[in-house]
């Protein structure tokens, strides 16, 4: 991203995907791959989610409002802790807003 907001963008990337965190980076950017191309971008390794973390991904990705106790206490469940799932929801959340930013930045350039 060539603009006035780069540097920030690029902060904020780095400490949801690589800070040590109690899930490992290669884990958040696959959910935030996943996540972005639900919102648009084109990627690769969407299937290399976890299949238990899949749902939930995809729900924060397009339907982040619907999130419920019920899904946070099966991810529980699964055995990921209350850190783990903030730090997938982060980067669910941040790669859909990523891509949704990625599409709007392209349409006001005049790209699909």
């Amino acid at each position: 991203m060539n603009n006035r907001h780069a540097a920030n963008i690029q902060r904020l990337s780095d400490a949801v995907l690589t800070y040590p965190g109690d899930t490992q980076p290669s884990i958040r950017h696959t959910v935030e791959e996943l996540s972005a191309g639900l919102g648009g971008r084109p990627t690769a390794k969407t299937d290399q989610v976890p299949s238990e973390l899949a749902n939930s991904v995809k729900k924060v990705a397009l339907h982040a409002y619907k999130t419920t106790d019920e899904d946070i206490a099966a991810l529980q469940k699964a055995g990921y802790s209350e850190d783990a799932i903030f730090e997938i929801t982060l980067s669910a959340a941040l790669g859909a807003g990523m891509a949704r930013l990625e599409r709007g930045r392209a349409a006001l350039k005049g790209g699909e």
